[in-house]
């Protein structure tokens, strides 16, 4: 089984909240899910990758974006993600 790779693109102190889900929701699945936090203004990495981001991103196997977060939109990417 193929581990799933979330990134999430932190653009302000804001989405502190939704980095810590992430990491939360992450965890309730074991080791299936690995999670990579980008903070914008201090790491460029995911620049090359996706472009310019200007609000709090999260970002499940390089493909789907979610831009508008909430917890259960959180878990429920994720769940979905480690199902599939």
């Amino acid at each position: 089984m193929k581990k799933v790779h979330v990134e999430f693109i932190n653009t302000c102190p804001c989405c502190d909240e939704y980095g810590q889900a992430i990491q939360k929701a992450a965890d309730s699945h074991g080791g299936a899910v690995d999670v990579t936090i980008y903070y914008a203004g201090k790491d460029f990495d995911y620049l090359k990758k996706y472009g310019m981001i200007t609000r709090g991103t999260m970002i499940v196997n390089g493909k789907k974006i979610y831009e508008n977060l909430s917890r259960n939109i959180i878990e429920k990417a994720i769940g979905d993600a480690v199902k599939s």
